[in-house]
């Protein structure tokens, strides 16, 4: 969980929010490409920002599950004459859509920036979760456990490995009784 953003921070970050940033739909702790931040900013976090992004990135899914529907219902012109105020409807919906898309996308690049910006001092850098094709990939660092955690592993190990074999003798179980009962069926006839 994250720790609740000052009352006084935030209403401060709103109430500093210009006009035409409210209309481009960033939130209120992302400046606009080129502006200086301001004191007021500086106090909301990256985890703020990261949950802004979060419900951004959801906002993109659900604007791109509503094109697919439009297109979905979409007709396709097989000789069948549509009424053009329908065409121009739907038409009209996808390119609001798309605009809205592409403003959320805007949007996230924005967030990402600053978040790169706002964490650029802290030691390790975020890993890549899927690697370039031909990128070599990194060893993942272990840390050192306590002598309890390791024999509790172990031990979960250890049943996963009987779970494991006592399922594989039910697959071979379940396969002979397969292999008869087809073999029965085919005498049958």
């Amino acid at each position: 969980m994250s720790a609740p953003l000052p009352q006084k921070a935030l209403a401060t970050a709103l109430s500093t929010v210009p006009p035409s940033q409210a209309q481009s739909g960033l939130p209120p702790g992302v400046p606009p490409p080129g502006a200086a931040p301001q004191g007021a900013l500086r106090e909301i976090s990256p985890v703020y920002l990261c949950r802004i992004g979060q419900e951004t990135v959801q906002d993109i899914v659900t604007r791109t599950m509503e094109i697919f529907q439009i297109t979905r219902a979409t007709q396709l012109p097989n000789g069948v004459t549509q009424s053009q105020a329908a065409y121009q409807d739907r038409f009209g919906k996808l390119q609001e859509h798309l605009r809205q898309l592409t403003l959320l996308f805007r949007k996230l690049r924005l967030l990402y920036e600053r978040c790169v910006e706002m964490t650029s001092d802290l030691q390790e850098t975020p890993a890549e979760l899927v690697p370039y094709v031909g990128e070599e990939v990194s060893a993942v660092r272990v840390e050192l456990c306590s002598p309890a955690v390791l024999q509790e592993r172990q031990e979960v190990l250890e049943k996963v490995r009987q779970k494991n074999q006592e399922m594989k003798m039910l697959m071979d179980q379940m396969r002979n009784l397969l292999w008869d009962v087809n073999a029965m069926l085919t005498m049958r006839k």
